[in-house]
């Protein structure tokens, strides 16, 4: 897909910094927690359109389409599956820091985790919620860096020892531009220091004063395919529209609302 291979292009020309100076740590631990804050929408609730199309090297694309609810403030998170068809009613709940996905064709919810996949893509369930980098990491390291044309500060991360079971990856770096702290780039490694994931977030849009991705691609780089001598990997594309902050009612955070709009 073209817009996902040109995605990645600039993630190349973003992976080689032209200079890099260290920031000092009381200002990268306020810069990180910008950066959470970023990533949510406290004080309100958040609907959106979502579109994730799923390209996997010699079997073609896939697209999965929902509809996202959030109250961050709380930790609740709402998801309807609205196609393709065969996956229309299904859906995720979370509330009480647990997710429950729900399936119409057998009406049973079972549990799921952050980290597990979302509809079988590239993309994780805690991909699609705030992040609490400052929370679950510390700081190893963090330098002002020029990425393309856009002036950024790079975090290196690892877990803190309290928070090891409360993240996906155990180390991470984020690339975050110095002056609104909107995430750019995020690398995921293992223990071993192996890369597993590359993400960007090439575009955000402004909705009621507040910044929201528009569009975002995650490559898996354990899942690829040798194709004419090379390694493509697969990777997921997700656009978000039709963005609002209008207040819901507390029963779109519930089971019974996923089975209601599954009828």
């Amino acid at each position: 897909m073209k817009k996902i291979i040109f995605a990645f292009i600039v993630l190349a020309a973003f992976a080689a910094p032209f200079f890099a100076q260290s920031v000092p740590m009381d200002q990268a631990k306020e810069m990180l927690k910008r950066i959470d804050q970023n990533t949510g929408y406290f004080g309100t609730d958040f609907t959106g359109e979502y579109v994730l199309v799923q390209e996997k090297p010699g079997q073609g694309n896939s697209i999965t389409s929902a509809i996202m609810y959030r109250r961050d403030s709380k930790a609740m998170c709402t998801i309807r599956i609205t196609g393709p068809d065969s996956d229309k009613g299904k859906g995720y709940v979370q509330f009480d820091k647990n997710i429950w996905f729900y399936d119409p064709s057998n009406k049973q919810f079972t549990f799921t985790a952050p980290k597990d996949r979302f509809q079988d893509t590239n993309v994780n369930n805690s991909d699609l919620r705030p992040q609490h980098y400052s929370d679950f990491y510390d700081i190893e390291s963090a330098e002002f860096v020029a990425l393309g044309k856009l002036d950024c500060v790079c975090f290196t991360l690892t877990v803190n020892k309290k928070s090891a079971n409360d993240v996906d990856y155990p180390k991470i770096k984020i690339w975050a531009t110095k002056d609104d702290c909107l995430t750019r780039k995020r690398e995921d490694y293992s223990l071993s220091g192996q890369l597993l994931r590359v993400s960007a977030i090439p575009s955000y849009q402004k909705v009621d004063g507040r910044s929201v991705p528009s569009k975002m691609v995650i490559q898996d780089r354990l899942r690829g395919q040798k194709i004419n001598g090379k390694i493509k990997y697969e990777s997921t594309q997700i656009t978000v529209s039709n963005v609002s902050f209008q207040k819901l009612g507390d029963v779109v955070y519930s089971k019974q609302y996923l089975e209601n709009m599954s009828l």
